[in-house]
């Protein structure tokens, strides 16, 4: 008799062999190139993460954007940059074209340079060599001078802050034409050259009466151009009541240190910023950013109204999370490696949130509107844990997060639901796909193994899964009732709202991104 271990027969659909290991060592199947870029796009900081150094990253990315048509690598920049809300990704695959299809290239540019931070990232990009070229080139060139040319005061001011390349650098390299004496002024400032002072826009005139006698008013530019000053409380309260609200997120302990919440009214006016709802949308924050934001103010300085305002926060930018039909089960990676920070490693500036911390953001966030929905949060098995719908997002978080440590198996959720017999509309796994402790010597993969045992008991349901690092590979294979979907914006939301809803009919997330328009 044949090996019944070997060829035992699995119930349901055709379930294909494994085609690659993990960087874990694990059975799985390799993505298609487009999908990979996708993922990577949405999920890759070019830092180093649990298992690939920032050098691997980088190299990968490349290699992937070789393997796709120019045109789907400009859209995938557009995406990256519009609707996943990330900086170093969209910035590269936009240099790629540099080298590849000066056309997309220019369409390109406008949609995904949206600010100083992304031309002065771009920039550093091309001249650092890695997509073939070191100098800027005509096109690349004369699309930076043209956003010089084009953009306003505020956004050149904006624009000054940060380095490597500064924007003085950006403005030597390509030597925008000024219109006006005006902008001549306005060059020659941000250059360090000697300028005319009534030239100036009238807050720079401002700016530089203020930094040579400190009294009076504050001009209304960005805080970063204050932190070298010599400020009082006063000052320091107007500058908090001034900033941005991403930058009122970010200096919370700063402006505490500077006793910005001394003043029981300058409390309540920056609460009421952090949970105003439109400017919460307009910042395009992340969960995960309040959720750093909370956790690096609890050293007590920081007052309790500042902080409940962040939970409020977390609530409104949460609550889009739909509202889904049938029986959900959302699986939440716990596994060591989930451990690793989210946006990778980066000398000097990791974040402190892990990977970890954003599956539980999201199986939390699915939760708060789907009170019905199952967690089970796994390793190489599912871990007890019984949640509250009615505490907040970043509670629930807390807790699941609490659990991580321990190997990975990705099968083990779907596993422990086929012991049960449940039956399943709607799963969604989270996780870094780094599955290994339940890898076969050959054959289908195990979580495609048990999706097949699944589906045999319930035809109707649907595999949701939600990749937090950049990878090439995966435990399941893409199909009608599974999809794959990378990154941690809102955008994941809008997703598997769409699949749930519409199973095999929905656009696939490289779909998606396929009909952007250049």
């Amino acid at each position: 008799m044949a090996n019944t271990t070997l060829f035992s027969s699995l119930r349901g659909a055709f379930v294909p062999n494994a085609s690659a290991r993990n960087e874990a060592g694990g059975l799985a199947y390799v993505r298609t190139p487009e999908s990979a870029l996708a993922l990577y796009a949405a999920t890759g900081c070019l830092n180093g993460t649990f298992y690939a150094s920032a050098a691997e990253q980088l190299d990968k990315a490349l290699a992937l954007a070789a393997q796709c048509d120019p045109a789907f690598v400009a859209r995938t920049a557009v995406y990256a940059r519009q609707v996943a809300h990330m900086k170093d990704m969209p910035a590269l695959l936009l240099a790629t074209l540099s080298t590849r299809d000066r056309e997309l290239l220019a369409k390109a540019f406008p949609l995904v340079v949206d600010n100083g931070r992304m031309l002065r990232n771009f920039v550093q990009i091309v001249r650092s060599g890695v997509v073939g070229r070191k100098s800027l080139g005509s096109l690349p060139k004369r699309l930076v001078r043209q956003w010089l040319e084009r953009a306003s005061v505020d956004a050149i001011v904006q624009a000054a802050i940060g380095n490597q390349p500064s924007l003085a650098d950006v403005i030597r390299m390509v030597h925008p034409k000024p219109v006006d004496p005006a902008r001549q002024a306005l060059y020659a400032w941000v250059v360090g050259k000697p300028f005319d002072i009534e030239a100036l826009p009238a807050k720079l005139q401002a700016y530089e009466a203020f930094k040579r006698v400190p009294v009076g008013q504050l001009p209304d530019l960005p805080f970063q151009y204050y932190t070298s000053l010599r400020l009082s409380a006063k000052q320091w309260r107007v500058l908090a009541r001034n900033a941005s609200w991403q930058t009122l997120r970010q200096n919370l302990n700063t402006f505490a240190r500077n006793d910005v919440f001394t003043d029981g009214e300058t409390v309540k006016a920056l609460a009421a910023t952090l949970r105003d709802p439109a400017k919460i949308a307009k910042a395009r924050v992340f969960p995960y950013q309040l959720m750093m934001a909370y956790t690096a103010s609890g050293g007590g300085d920081v007052p309790t109204a500042i902080r409940e305002a962040l939970q409020d926060a977390m609530e409104v930018a949460t609550r889009q999370v739909p509202k889904l039909d049938g029986r959900v089960v959302v699986a939440v990676d716990v596994s060591g490696s989930m451990g690793s920070p989210v946006t990778g490693h980066r000398k000097g500036a990791t974040t402190s949130v892990r990977c970890v911390d954003v599956a539980a953001l999201v199986a939390a966030c699915v939760q708060r509107s789907n009170p019905d929905a199952r967690v089970l949060p796994f390793d190489t098995d599912v871990r007890p844990l019984q949640l509250n719908p009615r505490d907040s997002v970043m509670t629930q978080a807390k807790q699941l997060a609490s659990l991580c440590g321990g190997g990975t198996s990705i099968s083990s959720p779907l596993a422990r639901l086929n012991r049960e017999g449940a039956i399943v509309d709607l799963l969604v796994i989270v996780s870094d796909n780094e599955s290994w402790a339940d890898t076969r010597a050959g054959g289908a993969t195990e979580t495609m193994r048990q999706w097949a045992q699944i589906k045999a008991r319930c035809p109707q349901a649907k595999l949701v899964c939600i990749d937090l690092q950049p990878v090439a590979t995966s435990q399941v294979v893409e199909r009608d009732d599974v999809i794959h979907v990378g990154g941690f914006s809102d955008a994941v939301f809008d997703l598997l709202a769409v699949f749930a809803a519409q199973g095999a009919n929905s656009p696939r997330w490289v779909d998606k991104i396929s009909s952007i328009e250049l």
